[in-house]
């Protein structure tokens, strides 16, 4: 989801530190245990579509791993705008805000909990497109990892998605559920559109319910196009008109390819695009 490309900025302790200071030590928990937590916004031309939902989910995340955030969602967002300042109007942006633990055994400490704001330039990928495989990694299920949270220990098995994939010439992977339905892109949530209606996978609680996926849906149903959170099997991904993706990172793309069939970026795709951009600069 992003690294850091050019200029960097982070919030630590009250101050802002550029590029990449190190900040925790072998004992500390996050890098021993993986108490993590993140999210993922963007600022590009002057506007943050959606910051303040990103700030709050920062909160939640941290609620949900048994951390104890000492600033509050718009305290991190009074930041992120004091950060955005430190760019061009014009830079392209990558806003990250994060709670991580310092200390703990097995389960974090809550006292111990550490908040970091991290900003950096990251330019927007060009609306090309990706082609997918379907992957042999499956999203857990609620009962057996924090999937409520937007957490860094999820996301190892998203990598060995993304691993397989390319392996195997692809750029991402569709990512299944427990019981081998549709979830998710290793990286952005799925879209599919046939017959002019668009379909994407209802929230089961084994992956996150986009910010940016939530957007989108309100913005086609706003627009007269019916959008509606269902089962999604493969078979239904492969015989589709359309097929594209919805996240922070890349905002709204289309889907080349999935395994051997072939998608044109199509005027649904366009017109989720479209929405989105008349959305971010109103």
């Amino acid at each position: 989801m992003g690294g850091m490309a050019g200029q960097a900025w982070s919030w630590i302790q009250g101050e802002w530190v550029e590029g990449n200071p190190p900040i925790v030590g072998p004992l500390s928990h996050t890098l021993w245990l993986s108490s993590t937590v993140f999210d993922g916004a963007r600022a590009f031309q002057g506007v943050a579509p959606d910051l303040d939902l990103h700030c709050a989910r920062a909160i939640r995340s941290a609620l949900v791993l048994g951390l104890e955030p000492m600033v509050t969602a718009g305290e991190i967002e009074e930041l992120c705008w004091d950060g955005i300042r430190r760019f061009p109007k014009d830079a392209e942006l990558y806003i990250r805000p994060m709670f991580y633990a310092d200390d703990g055994f097995v389960a974090p400490a809550p006292e111990s909990t550490r908040f970091v704001l991290s900003i950096y330039e990251d330019p927007l990928p060009q609306p090309t497109g990706f082609a997918a495989c379907i992957s042999t990694r499956r999203r857990p299920i609620p009962t057996m990892a924090p999937t409520e949270a937007k957490a860094a220990c999820l996301y190892p098995n998203a990598g060995l998605a993304l691993t397989e994939a390319r392996k195997r010439g692809f750029q991402n992977a569709i990512m299944l559920d427990a019981i081998g339905n549709v979830a998710e892109f290793a990286t952005s949530n799925i879209f599919i559109a046939k017959d002019g209606v668009v379909r994407t996978p209802v929230p089961n609680g084994c992956f996150l319910n986009g910010i940016t996926r939530q957007r989108v849906i309100a913005l086609l149903r706003g627009d007269g196009v019916t959008v509606e959170e269902c089962t999604l099997t493969t078979r239904d991904v492969l015989e589709a008109d359309e097929v594209f993706s919805t996240g922070n990172h890349a905002k709204c793309v289309p889907v080349t390819k999935v395994e051997d069939r072939s998608f044109a970026a199509g005027p649904i795709f366009q017109r989720a695009r479209a929405l989105y951009w008349e959305y971010a600069f109103r």
